[in-house]
């Protein structure tokens, strides 16, 4: 936030939660005396310019796990009385650990006793920066955007990939051998959506990404197995 230090008093890291609403704003649980809720709360200019930074982490341990950021700015004002409550139950069914959320005892069961606040991020336009290249999207398009199906199962899905089935990734070098780092490259998947999987062949010294587009687009968790064993029958031939 221009001109604010959001590290100028100790309290609970901002935000505790977050979600995206329906209408494509960015819903935060913020600790009353941060900063930033501080200030909103006090605002009478219609709101404060922000910009929310996203980290895209690999859920798979490998060098340069950072697959990329993602920054939203808009306006952030509080929550309107009128709303608080839906909101509240809206963040509670998506993050259960906030408890309950009547507004006294999510502040008591989440985070200790500290009193809290619900803001808005109203979002005016949205960067991604990642491995498939930089994009940008203004408000509108980023509230019509749908998550990738995958999207809550590809943390499970590439853990599972990496402990259990190595020998079947390390066939998939066999697609890009030309390109390998070293003979023997460690394979680690790294990335999965509804068009392919994204793996990492490294060394000591050097990696690569090598992107494995399905046949089709996968729509549903439940076709996943299918468009893999696809991929793997092409790296046997």
């Amino acid at each position: 936030m221009p001109g604010l230090d959001l590290l100028a008093r100790p309290c609970p890291p901002f935000p505790l939660v977050r979600t995206v609403l329906p209408d494509g704003d960015v819903l935060l649980l913020a600790p009353a005396d941060s900063p930033a809720a501080r200030h909103a709360a006090h605002d009478r200019d219609g709101g404060l310019r922000a910009l929310l930074e996203a980290v895209d982490v690999a859920p798979v341990a490998v060098r340069h796990r950072i697959r990329g950021r993602a920054w939203a700015g808009g306006l952030l004002r509080p929550v309107p009385a009128d709303r608080l409550a839906g909101h509240a139950r809206l963040l509670a069914r998506r993050h259960p650990s906030v408890g309950t959320l009547g507004l006294e005892e999510a502040a008591a069961s989440y985070s200790g006793r500290v009193a809290w606040r619900l803001l808005l991020l109203e979002v005016e336009r949205v960067l991604v920066d990642d491995l498939w290249g930089t994009a940008q999207a203004g408000g509108e398009d980023f509230a019509a955007a749908t998550p990738d199906p995958l999207a809550e199962y590809e943390a499970d899905l590439l853990q599972h990939l990496a402990a259990s089935h190595p020998d079947q990734l390390r066939l998939l070098g066999a697609l890009v051998a030309d390109r390998l780092p070293g003979s023997h490259p460690e394979v680690v998947p790294i990335a999965l959506d509804r068009y392919g999987l994204r793996v990492r062949f490294l060394d000591e010294e050097r990696f690569i990404d090598v992107r494995f587009d399905f046949d089709r687009a996968v729509e549903a968790p439940e076709q996943l197995r299918t468009a893999m064993h696809r991929i793997l029958h092409r790296a046997t031939l």
